[in-house]
């Protein structure tokens, strides 16, 4: 995905190692568990289970996947139980993280989300250090295609609820309030659009630029470390980095 906003350029970072498939699922899978022992296993029933589940689809999930996921936590409810954690602090050159968390084992994850921060020249701070940085909205991505009228599905976002509609060189980036995304997002896909992405995000109110070939490769070598600890789901940072050609 190409484009120049904020949340394109940071997004693509964060998800560069996301592309292997069996971190996806897992990751997934742990958000449908803290989805089904909220509010049950029955998607009808359960906004935020739609919410993962759209989510889990954008990202190619296979169905058969997502429908055992949702079995194995309501067959598992009660004999595990997995919390979410935010956990906040500063990357290299002083750029703020937010780094949110499954565990089941919250002692266990907060030493080594610790240990993550200092090893790449970073610190864990205090909850509340960089959130006031960020913004939380819901993000719905949908790729510009040709039988997609710009000025009609910038109308029927608006008329859903969303809040802006940014329209890129590929994508229309949809932003939402993030108590109004789930009906935004359901709304959308009644109208028939199909997402490269739709989550709840933290979405940087300015930005750090992080061109700098060596802080830009200390940068990324954090965010790759953060995501390859199990209990680590997403990562939010304020740097700009810079763009690179994606493999094909």
């Amino acid at each position: 995905m190409s484009g120049h906003s904020k949340w394109a350029n940071i997004k693509n970072k964060k998800e560069k190692t996301d592309s292997q498939r069996g971190k996806i699922f897992t990751k997934i899978g742990r958000e449908i568990a803290i989805a089904v022992k909220e509010g049950g296993s029955d998607p009808n029933n359960n906004s935020k289970l739609r919410d993962v589940i759209a989510k889990a689809k954008a990202a190619n999930v296979p169905n058969d996947n997502i429908t055992r996921s949702i079995k194995k936590a309501a067959g598992e409810l009660g004999s595990i139980n997995y919390e979410e954690i935010t956990y906040e602090g500063y990357g290299p050159n002083g750029i703020a993280m937010i780094v949110d968390v499954v565990t089941d084992n919250r002692n266990r994850t907060a030493a080594e989300v610790r240990h993550l921060f200092d090893k790449s020249g970073g610190s864990m701070g205090a909850s509340g250090c960089v959130a006031w940085m960020f913004d939380k909205r819901g993000v719905i991505v949908i790729e510009r295609t040709s039988d997609i009228d710009e000025d009609e599905i910038m109308m029927q976002a608006l008329e859903a609820g969303a809040e802006d509609v940014v329209p890129q060189d590929d994508v229309f980036e949809i932003y939402t309030n993030a108590n109004d995304f789930s009906a935004v997002r359901e709304e959308l896909e009644k109208l028939g659009y199909s997402f490269l992405s739709a989550e709840v995000s933290m979405i940087p109110q300015t930005t750090v630029d992080a061109s700098d070939p060596e802080l830009a490769e200390k940068i990324e070598r954090m965010i790759e470390r953060f995501d390859d600890n199990d209990d680590v789901q997403q990562i939010y940072h304020n740097a700009i980095l810079p763009e690179v050609e994606e493999e094909e």
